[in-house]
Parts: C-alpha cells; structure tokens; sequence
C-alpha cells in the first residue's frame, strides 16, 4: 500500500515548510543565507535492479542547503558595521591569543567595541586581523595618545618682491647706510615668515626666516642676491654650510645670514652653496644646553625652498608643508577596501591597527551551521583558505555598511504556498488508501 509512499511526501513537504518558515523568519537577519530544501526520490531495490514496474517507496530529503548568494548592502553610520561585497567570510577567534587559529566564521560584520578596547561580535568572539607583526590577533582599539613625529621635510615657497631693497639711506655724501638688521624692528626687514615645526615629544617649536633685500647700489652680480636670519624659538641660529650643524647666537647677536640667489629671470637657483635645499641639524650637546628647552633627541629637518622666486609683486608664501605632528587624540576609526583598519587622530595621523583576515571555502554549502549565522568547517567544506579583502577570490570591504539577509520574501512566499499544496496533496494520498482500504475490508 501506498501509506509510507505518502508519508514521506508529508515528511518532505513538512521539511520544506520549515525551511521556507526559518527563511521568512531571518528575512531580517544580518548576514543570514538562505535555505532550501533538496529532494531525491526512494526506490526499493532487488538483485537485478530497479524493475520497470517498481512505482517507487517515496521521497527522502537529500540536504538543508544554504545559499550563498550575496545579500544587499545598506548603508549605516557606524565605522564598525563591515560588510563583504564579494567572496569571503570574517574569520573570529574565540580567545584573545595571538597566533590562534579562527575556527568560526560569519557574514554578518555587525561588531562592536567590549570593555577593553576589542572588537568583537555580540556573541563576543574577537575579529581577527593580520597584525603589524604579520601574526593573526584580535583587533584592539588604542585609548593611548596618538604619538607625535619630529619634523623631518618642509617644503616653503616663497616669492620676494624684485622692487623691495635693503632698509637704509643715502647719507649726504651719497652712500648707502643700511639699518642695522633686528628682528624687534619691522623697519630693518623687507619680508618675513615663521614654520611649525615639533621635535621628538611633538611640541611646536617655531623656525622664523627674516628676509633683507639687496642694497639699492648693489653691484651687478648682488643685485638679485637676498639675505636671510634664521630664528628658532626666538634665538638666532647660525647654520654650518658643510654639515648643516646649528649653533645658537649669543643673546644681542645677529646670526650668520644665508644668501638667497636668483637669477635675472626670478628664478631661486642657490642658497648659501647648498642649491634650493637647506638641512638644519640641532645636536644633543645643543639641545640640552637649553636655549630652545627641546628633547634630548637631536632635531634634524631639510627645507625646500624649490619654486622660489624674486617677482615684482609683494611677498607671499605660495606653499608651506612640514610632515611632523604633536600628540593627537582618538577622533574616529576608518577600514578601507582591501580590510586594512586605521585609527584616526587629531593631529591628522593615521595609525594601522591591522588587516582583516578573511577566510574562503571550496565548499561553503558544507559548512557547519553554528546558529547566529556563525559557520564552522566541515569534512565536506574543506580547510579555509585564508586571504585578505581584494587578494585572489575575495571580495571588498564596505565599512559602516551591513549585508542583509539574502532572502527574497516574495519568492519564499510562493515557495510556502506551493509546500503546502504538496503536504495537501499528500494527506489526500492517505485518504484515498485509507478509503481503498476500507472498501477492500467491507468486501464480504
């Protein structure tokens, strides 16, 4: 009789429809993959085979097999919110120990900060991300101050006015008396311009550069020649043309000036013999003397003056860059496409705390299914194949965006539907033996 054939239909359509029901229930769910129910027919076998008029013994289901598929991105505003546009899976440790292996795996970025800084999912695994030692470990926020850069490079482009001459006057025998230069008295300068820069502990410290053009009776060869005293912290500095070595002044001295040439064009083709560059080197011995109450790491710098000119036009600075910062506080996090995540600070650095480590599967549909769309791996998925965002077959990260579930609510809908018309029609398989049964036992 055909009861077992039609109980199994009920079994398989039942399977079908909480599949369909869990689908529709995680419509919602972050990172959730969808499931389908996958069916094979029974047949009772015999020593020759399947006979030609065997009617077959029913249905059995094969696998509960997720879909893969990718899920729409929405948009959040949380920097912690990734999402995976592509192949892949976050890879989680379940301890805080560096070098561990990732056993559990998830498509759903919704991370969060614990309580000592780490980033870690709700059920409290820690992502895991390559290091700056090249080692897996736990991503960790830092709570410390960002660290500060001593200035290295600065690059400054000036323009001196080719009408400006040295501040002075003709005395009555019609020579040039020029006013001695002090960097109290505006009138003694034509031009001036200072520079931030921060030593090893990033405290700003201030480089001045007074500007003193050629005498208005200057030979030919000085006529495009300028004059230039250097201040550091107020302090005049002398500067060693060889080894670009720095030596305070005395208080009421004027510092050895460097010399600004230009040619008849405008153009800045020398300074002091050193070409357009300058290189500025306060040793130990001159820092910890303390006229400019520095570290005691020496201080070492290059300026760039290239693209200097001497036009007729007021003086202007036309670009002013120094690479050095002081402290900065934590002001926000940033994770880039390829899972690389940094800490911003507000001194404009940037520190890289890691990069993620995603994880991929030859067979994803052989994955263990953990619950809390938490995957591990199985016999039939394969080992993970670990690799970062964008490397060979994986895909990019969005940050402050999340993967939806890839559940489409109107195909489950249908599916649900036509699961029930199968459970119906195989309840009328049962009915119908059951009245075929009883009319073979009312036969008298």
């Amino acid at each position: 009789m055909g009861f077992s054939t039609a109980l199994s239909g009920l079994n398989a359509a039942a399977n079908n429809l909480s599949v369909t029901g869990n689908n529709i229930a995680n419509a919602n769910t972050t990172g959730f993959k969808k499931s389908r129910s996958e069916f094979a027919d029974v047949y009772a076998s015999s020593f020759g085979g399947v006979s030609k008029t065997q009617p077959g013994s029913g249905v059995r289901v094969t696998e509960v097999a997720q879909q893969f598929s990718q899920g729409n991105i929405e948009y959040t505003e949380n920097t912690l919110d990734l999402a995976i546009s592509g192949n892949g899976f976050f890879s989680l440790l379940t301890e805080n120990r560096e070098g561990l292996e990732p056993t559990i795996f998830t498509r759903s970025g919704a991370f969060q900060v614990d309580s000592q800084g780490y980033v870690v999912t709700d059920q409290g695994y820690y992502l895991a991300a390559i290091n700056s030692k090249g080692a897996i470990g736990a991503v960790q926020i830092p709570t410390k101050p960002g660290r500060p850069k001593a200035t290295e490079d600065i690059e400054l482009q000036i323009n001196l006015d080719a009408a400006a001459k040295q501040p002075g006057s003709f005395n009555n025998d019609g020579d040039f008396e020029p006013l001695a230069f002090d960097p109290t008295n505006p009138k003694t300068y034509n031009s001036t311009t200072t520079v931030t820069v921060y030593d090893s502990k990033g405290d700003p410290r201030v480089l001045t550069y007074y500007f003193v053009g050629p005498a208005p009776n200057a030979a030919p060869e000085n006529a495009n020649t300028w004059n230039a005293f250097v201040y550091f912290n107020g302090i005049g500095i002398s500067r060693d043309d060889g080894t670009g070595e720095v030596t305070p002044v005395a208080e009421g001295e004027v510092p050895t000036p460097l010399t600004f040439q230009f040619n008849s064009s405008g153009n800045l083709i020398d300074i002091s013999g050193n070409n357009q560059k300058l290189n500025f080197v306060f040793p130990e011995a001159v820092l910890i003397n303390n006229p400019f109450q520095l570290a005691i790491d020496p201080l070492e710098f290059n300026v760039d003056f290239t693209g200097s000119t001497q036009y007729s036009t007021k003086f202007s600075v036309n670009k002013m860059n120094q690479d050095g910062y002081p402290p900065g506080i934590l002001t926000g996090l940033e994770v880039n496409k390829e899972g690389i995540i940094y800490a911003r600070y507000s001194n404009g650095s940037a520190e890289e705390l890691g990069q993620l480590r995603l994880a991929r599967f030859v067979n994803p549909q052989g994955l263990n299914k953990l619950g809390d769309t938490l995957w591990s791996e199985s016999a039939d998925s394969g080992r993970p194949i670990p690799g970062r965002a964008t490397d060979n077959g994986f895909g990019f990260i969005q940050s402050a965006a999340l993967e939806q579930s890839n559940v489409d609510l109107a195909a489950q809908l249908v599916n649900l539907i036509i699961a029930q018309q199968t459970y119906q029609a195989n309840a009328k398989t049962i009915s119908t033996e059951d009245q075929i049964v009883q009319s073979i036992l009312n036969i008298r």
